[in-house]
């Protein structure tokens, strides 16, 4: 594979670790929950998503000028773009911990964020593996490691919505979480879908 070529997979793995970055931030927020830090927060998260908009922005500058590519355009286009809604994903989380005034972080919240944080890892460890797919003895582990976790994040989901609604909470805060729990099991379903990406091009190219 040339240089050139291996810029794609590059940034692939550039895009993923900024939504690890984003992942860990928001397990730090609620691990060490200030509401009055909120604000703050939300600002340095968006830096981490404006930051994997430019980089996904320029690979597909990069992409319009070329005319051969390691895996067809679509494929590069999608992927891009799955990536970076991981990232969409953990800063709309945060966002609505800041909207919804949120004073104090459920349990199984942090349980759903570090998901989302090994999600985001196991991702990063197929992509690294990504431009070898047709030779590579790890990808098809990470990819179901990735599958595995999505699946423990839709139990989460479930039975922390549950949770709130046989809660004795107040109407307004049940509603609240209700919201920010439905962008985590997102988040875990954007990691799945970077999975299937990886699956097409493996399926379309061996």
């Amino acid at each position: 594979m040339s240089r050139r070529d291996n810029e794609y997979f590059t940034t692939f793995i550039s895009l993923s670790e900024y939504a690890c970055q984003a992942a860990r931030m928001l397990i730090d927020t609620m691990q060490n929950y200030h509401p009055e830090e909120l604000d703050q927060k939300r600002i340095e998260m968006h830096k981490i998503e404006h930051d994997c908009d430019i980089a996904k922005h320029q690979m597909i500058e990069h992409l319009a000028k070329e005319f051969i590519t390691p895996i067809e355009r679509e494929d590069i286009m999608e992927m891009a773009h799955q990536i970076d809604n991981i990232t969409d994903a953990i800063e709309d989380v945060m966002m609505r911990l800041y909207m919804f005034n949120i004073t104090s972080i459920r349990s199984d919240a942090l349980e759903m964020a570090q998901i989302i944080e090994k999600c985001c890892f196991a991702v990063k460890e197929a992509l690294v593996e990504f431009p070898d797919f047709r030779r590579s003895k790890t990808l098809h582990q990470y990819i179901v490691e990735v599958n595995r976790l999505e699946e423990e994040g839709d139990r989460l989901y479930m039975e922390a919505t549950r949770r709130l609604y046989i809660s004795d909470l107040e109407a307004v805060a049940v509603n609240a979480w209700t919201h920010v729990f439905h962008i985590m099991e997102k988040a875990c379903d954007a990691c799945e879908d970077v999975s299937d990406v990886i699956e097409s091009v493996m399926m379309k190219n061996t």
